[in-house]
């Protein structure tokens, strides 16, 4: 791959508008939900789905329950999305403003990450 190609795809990364929100793993079997702020929900559900799957996930009490139930009793959604016009600017702020509304709305919700 020359130069100028591998300039214009690291551009287009840069320039990529990924889908940033809050997140939620939701255990059909107990009604527990977890939360988390996301600046890339796809990548983040691939991430957590992997280490749930490979059972090295740092919230012990979500893998307790994966171990248990499995991945089938298990629901992945974002429930809110940021809506933002620069894909450059750190918006973690305002993510986790909003992952904290959620987890005010519902009052049973816990975080994802501690």
């Amino acid at each position: 791959m020359d130069t100028k190609r591998k300039k214009e795809l690291l551009q287009e990364w840069k320039d990529r508008r990924p889908e940033m929100g809050v997140i939620s793993i939701h255990c059909n079997a107990t009604g527990e939900t977890f939360l988390g702020s996301s600046k890339d929900t796809r990548a983040d559900f691939n991430s957590n789905r992997f280490k749930l799957t490979l059972g090295g996930h740092p919230n012990k009490h979500l893998q307790e329950l994966w171990n248990v139930y499995g991945e089938s009793s298990f629901d992945f959604s974002t429930i809110k999305i940021l809506k933002y016009e620069n894909p450059q600017k750190d918006h973690t702020e305002e993510l986790e403003k909003i992952r904290e509304q959620c987890l005010t709305e519902d009052t049973k919700a816990r975080k994802i990450w501690k």
